[in-house]
């Protein structure tokens, strides 16, 4: 008899603590949607009872914990190349939860009207070339603008960012120079600027340094109340970063069926031409270290919450909504997830 208490109260306790795994979930990652996944993951908790924790420590370490699998997943605004997946110890899957923009803000005293700025000008921004907001690059795109003599302190990220990497994917696509000293990724070799940690470090910089720029997600200018420029596009319009130029570039986008995409320097005419997927990386199997499938399944239940009943808080947190033809794709993907071997 009490040989079948003690096993009773052991299968109690498996139980118990299956329930307690599935009721809790980590993630870390890019800071980019961290205002959006805040919200998010506060209402899910409202709904379901399952907590997500999850760390703004930029994509780059992002990526490297879900690499040691001690996250659940990771919050990426740049997908992991071929070779980066290399290390893991199973296979990786990518599913976008919102596109959002990223701005040049800057804090330049006197100037009320909000300033106007190329890719080529942003480059050479970054690489240390223009050290003056009225040099004549800044000053012929804004006729009539009062522009201060006023040194150019250049923000900047100091971690591995996926913001940093969006940036300088755009970069690359309109600078050969760009392109060819310093290049695309998450950590660079930067010609020029001081570093911060996180889009909210880059945004406090901003904020206190008059003479500072640097580039930040949407709703960090917003909520620093930073003003930010448009950027001219592929075809030659001048756009602000809004809700719906970020989501046009996206449109008519080939998604490839591992959802792993650039959408910078879209070629459509409405488009913001600095905006981006914003990823969560997890693995397909999961099934590994002591990981339960209530757990598993708690995983699965959230990232498809994120990408239907939850795209309803993208919009007022100024990211964009995932279309219809992403959706579909994410889908695939969330239905390809195994416990065991089994689909979940």
């Amino acid at each position: 008899m009490k040989k079948s208490f003690l096993l009773g109260l052991g299968l109690a306790m498996t139980a118990a603590a299956s329930q307690a795994a599935a009721q809790t979930l980590t993630g870390a990652g890019a800071s980019f949607p961290y205002p959006l996944y805040s919200k998010m993951f506060a209402e899910y908790r409202e709904d379901t009872g399952v907590s997500v924790n999850y760390q703004s420590v930029g994509s780059g370490a992002g990526q490297k914990q879900i690499l040691e699998r001690t996250v659940d997943f990771a919050g990426s605004d740049n997908p992991m190349s071929d070779e980066a997946m290399k290390g893991a110890p199973g296979k990786l899957l990518h599913i976008p939860t919102a596109i959002g923009a990223v701005v040049p803000a800057y804090n330049v005293p006197g100037v009320t009207q909000p300033l106007k700025f190329t890719g080529r000008v942003l480059a050479d921004i970054y690489l240390g070339k223009i050290r003056t907001w009225n040099d004549k690059a800044i000053t012929a795109l804004n006729p009539g603008v009062s522009i201060p003599p006023l040194p150019v302190t250049v923000a900047r990220r100091s971690d591995g960012s996926g913001t940093t990497y969006v940036f300088s994917d755009y970069l690359s696509k309109v600078s050969t120079e760009w392109k060819t000293r310093v290049g695309v990724g998450n950590s660079l070799q930067w010609p020029t600027g001081t570093g911060a940690k996180g889009n909210d470090g880059v945004a406090g910089v901003v904020k206190s340094t008059p003479g500072a720029i640097g580039y930040v997600e949407l709703v960090y200018a917003k909520q620093n109340k930073l003003p930010f420029g448009s950027v001219q596009n592929r075809s030659g319009k001048f756009v602000v970063a809004d809700n719906a130029p970020a989501a046009a570039a996206a449109q008519g986008v080939v998604m490839p069926g591992d959802t792993r995409v650039s959408i910078t320097n879209s070629a459509n005419a409405g488009a913001y031409p600095i905006a981006s997927f914003t990823y969560v990386i997890f693995y397909q199997e999961q099934k590994y270290g002591n990981r339960t499938e209530a757990q598993a399944r708690a995983l699965k239940n959230l990232l498809t919450w994120m990408t239907t009943t939850g795209q309803r808080y993208n919009e007022a947190l100024d990211y964009a909504r995932l279309p219809a033809n992403v959706t579909s794709k994410v889908r695939s993907i969330l239905n390809s997830v195994t416990y065991g071997g089994k689909k979940l």
